[in-house]
């Protein structure tokens, strides 16, 4: 029993903070959106309740959590699971631009997400009578002051803070769950709105209009993909005992009760903080308070889940190399990119100021969501095709239509505000298509040496050369294509030490794990040095180095000068100046190495 309450209180502060807090804002939207009457009020409440059933139940509790490589999760995890199952091609080119969008869309969302969140909390301090009439710039200021506590925290203070994120989480589920059930205690008849039916009928009976709504409905779901993206830090298992256990029952009553409140209510302007200051008015500045915490805590797990991502992608070679640090030993998932980080602050202030508020924000928010679950719905039914497992791929069908009406239901949102989400896709999906095609043209264009060729060249000037003492590395994909750098540094400069290794790293199709040692001697003089990561894994090259007892003198890698006069690949040349280092990329010794210039014109 222990073990259990255990496993339900870990996951909260982690994977639970984004859609723990959707109740601030999902209800108070659509309410002002409708003005909806009991019988609609019924049938909102049905969706809210349907699509946590069908998107985050099913769809991640249940049939994403079934794919993993060794326990890790996410959107690029699903997509490199479908490559490898597969090998038509086409379907294999189409899953890797699923990819590309759905980092863009995840990106778009990562921006709205702190602003909405931090926003909704703070924007119930108009509850409190004094403050009714407080100016919506004051709100603004204080939640911008609290965004810039939240991102200056994660240079090195967040992993700190970390342990606190549960215990602070699991009091908001219990308020949640509180609130609701006395709600809930004055209509005990609001229950039969769990009954599909209700989302049917107000579907018919609105038509298109029901149609719309669906647009604000997914905001219940926001965070839904953490529930599989956190399964390498938190266990599948734990999540889904979580989930089921106690967050998903804390939402539905909560939803329900907001429902109930509606309709004793129903002019409303803050459904949310409304309904608790009815019911406990003394509390309500510590549960505003702790509403601005659990945002944090929602907007720092949204923040960390961006930071994987760019790292994944970095780590692919689908995405320039970006610097991040690893900031802790025990959570493996808590790394830093300042680059990201700051870019992601001054997107996510703008976008406040821009807005101004939480329901104008709202009208921005969805449709990113909704395109990543599309995306992860494809996945999944292209899976279990190919698996042959029809029933899994039938409900994956239906999963993937209804999250096809989220998708189109969002699109109306684009002219009111989604078209930031869009852009940054767009732009992502760009830089990642342009880095690709970019990358693919220097190697084509750099036309290394079979290795039988430069063993006779090697052999000869090793023979007759005045080499120098000491070791130098070589850096090499494929010891059997020799880099024409190695060619450049060797013969046409002389330069050949006593000891020359070529070092090769070969970045696994598995995420973790380190393995180096020495391959073999290739010729008398040169030797080949291997090392295989997984390609969520931090390389220190100058520790392994030292612990395989190699001391070299000067580590030598090429570096492309891109010549071109054509617009696609100046920006990517442009993309590769400002990129860092490769020897900042994998912590070479900075005294140690040269990097030797390639002209390559394309």
């Amino acid at each position: 029993m222990k073990k259990f309450f255990s496993d339900i209180f870990r996951p909260l502060g982690i994977v639970f903070g984004d859609i723990g807090t959707s109740p601030i804002y999902t209800l108070t939207i659509i309410a002002l959106l409708t003005k909806p009457k009991q019988e609609d009020i019924y049938g909102i409440v049905s969706l809210i309740f349907w699509t946590l059933v069908i998107i985050v139940s099913i769809q991640y509790a249940f049939l994403a959590m079934r794919f993993s490589i060794r326990g890790e999760g996410g959107k690029i995890i699903l997509g490199e699971i479908a490559i490898k199952n597969i090998k038509n091609l086409r379907i294999v080119s189409l899953i890797s631009l699923l990819i590309y969008i759905g980092i863009g869309f995840l990106a778009g969302d990562g921006i709205i997400t702190p602003a909405i969140s931090v926003l909704g909390a703070v924007e119930g301090i108009k509850v409190i009578s004094y403050f009714q009439n407080i100016n919506q710039n004051f709100i603004i200021i204080l939640a911008i002051i609290i965004l810039v506590f939240l991102f200056s925290i994660q240079k090195g203070g967040a992993d700190k803070i970390f342990p606190l994120f549960s215990p602070i989480m699991l009091i908001w589920f219990l308020l949640l769950f509180i609130v609701g059930f006395l709600e809930v205690l004055k209509m005990p008849n609001i229950l039969i709105a769990l009954n599909p039916l209700f989302a049917i009928k107000f579907i018919i009976e609105n038509g298109f209009f029901s149609f719309i709504i669906l647009s604000e409905v997914i905001l219940a779901a926001t965070g839904g993909e953490a529930l599989y993206s956190d399964i390498g830090h938190i266990g599948k298992e734990r999540i889904q005992k979580s989930w089921f256990f106690f967050v998903f029952p804390s939402l539905t009553f909560n939803y329900i009760g907001q429902g109930v409140y509606l309709i004793r209510n129903p002019n409303s302007q803050n459904v949310f903080f409304e309904m608790f200051y009815e019911h406990f008015p003394y509390l309500y500045i510590p549960f505003l308070i702790l509403t601005i915490l659990s945002t944090v805590i929602a907007s720092q797990a949204i923040i960390t889940a961006i930071f994987s991502l760019f790292f994944q992608a970095s780590n692919l070679g689908i995405f320039p190399r970006i610097r991040f640090k690893h900031l802790s030993k025990e959570l493996y998932g808590q790394i830093y990119s300042g680059f990201i980080n700051y870019t992601l602050f001054i997107c996510v202030v703008f976008v406040v100021i821009i807005f101004k508020e939480t329901e104008n924000l709202g009208h921005a928010y969805g449709f990113a969501v909704a395109v990543t679950m599309f995306i992860t719905g494809i996945l999944l039914s292209i899976l279990n095709f190919y698996r042959k497992e029809w029933v899994l791929f039938l409900i994956s069908i239906f999963i993937t239509f209804c999250d096809l009406m989220f998708v189109l239901s969002g699109a109306l949102k684009i002219l009111n505000g989604a078209y930031i989400p869009v852009i940054i896709a767009l732009f992502l999906v760009f830089i990642i298509i342009n880095y690709i095609n970019g990358q693919r043209k220097v190697y084509e264009k750099l036309q290394p040496i079979d290795f039988e060729e430069f063993e006779i060249m090697f052999n000869n000037a090793y023979e007759n050369a005045n080499k120098i003492k000491g070791t130098a590395v070589f850096l090499v994909r494929d010891y059997k294509k020799v880099p024409p750098y190695v060619i450049n540094v060797m013969f046409n400069q002389a330069i050949i030490y006593e000891r020359n290794v070529f070092l090769s790293l070969v970045k696994k199709d598995e995420p973790f794990g380190i393995k180096f040692g020495f391959e073999k001697e290739l010729l008398y003089g040169l030797d080949l040095f291997k090392i295989e990561f997984g390609y969520l894994e931090f390389v220190n090259v100058e520790e392994i180095l030292k612990e395989s007892g190699i001391d070299e003198k000067v580590i030598f890698y090429g570096i492309e000068e891109i010549i071109t006069d054509k617009w696609f690949y100046k920006i990517y040349a442009f993309i590769k100046k400002i990129s860092p280092r490769f020897d900042e990329f994998y912590n070479f010794p900075s005294n140690k190495i040269h990097g030797v210039i390639s002209r390559i014109i394309i």
